[in-house]
């Protein structure tokens, strides 16, 4: 198992290095043509979903915006240690994917909360699950419904990147937006 994400690793790494000739994610459904730029989130709302299911350890973002008024290349929200509140940058993946979700009411994504190692397993998986619950609040609040939702902590099962490092620490402790 450790060799999958070693490998998974090394992969990133050397499309980050040759850069990705892709034309985008042909997973996600095209937007609607009436799709409108509103300029911001909200950022209060109420309620999760629980769920669960599997995903990438690591996916490879589209290299273009998928759509007007909002680009889906990042795919991760990250956090500070022991902490589940959304940083300025998070603030900005989650409002791309709000208003892809709003205006494209079929679609659907699965928040996946990680941590890193450290902490017991059982703390991690609700910490994983409290990250992904705040992500889903904040999509919640730009107008994404629960139909379109689903969550699922993997707490520090599936980390992005091996080792004890901070800077290993820093790229687990996250959320990613998976379109199942």
């Amino acid at each position: 198992m450790n060799n999958h994400f070693v490998l998974s690793a090394v992969l990133f790494a050397a499309i980050a290095a040759t850069g990705c000739a892709s034309k985008g994610n042909k997973d996600l459904p095209p937007p609607p043509s009436d799709a409108v730029y509103d300029g911001g989130i909200a950022t209060s709302g109420a309620g999760g979903v629980a769920a669960s299911g599997s995903g990438n350890a690591i996916a490879t973002p589209p290299t273009k915006p998928v759509g007007p008024g909002y680009d889906l290349t990042s795919k991760l929200v990250y956090f500070d240690y022991d902490s589940a509140d959304i940083n300025t940058a998070g603030q900005g993946v989650i409002a791309n994917y709000g208003k892809y979700l709003t205006v494209s009411p079929s679609a659907k994504i699965r928040l996946e909360g990680h941590t890193d190692e450290r902490g017991s397993s059982e703390y991690n998986v609700a910490l994983g699950e409290r990250r992904a619950q705040t992500v889903a609040r904040e999509l919640k609040a730009a107008g994404v419904t629960d139909a379109q939702l689903s969550i699922v902590s993997y707490g520090e099962e599936r980390p992005a990147a091996p080792g004890s490092s901070e800077e290993s620490y820093a790229l687990n402790r996250r959320v990613e937006f998976v379109q199942p």
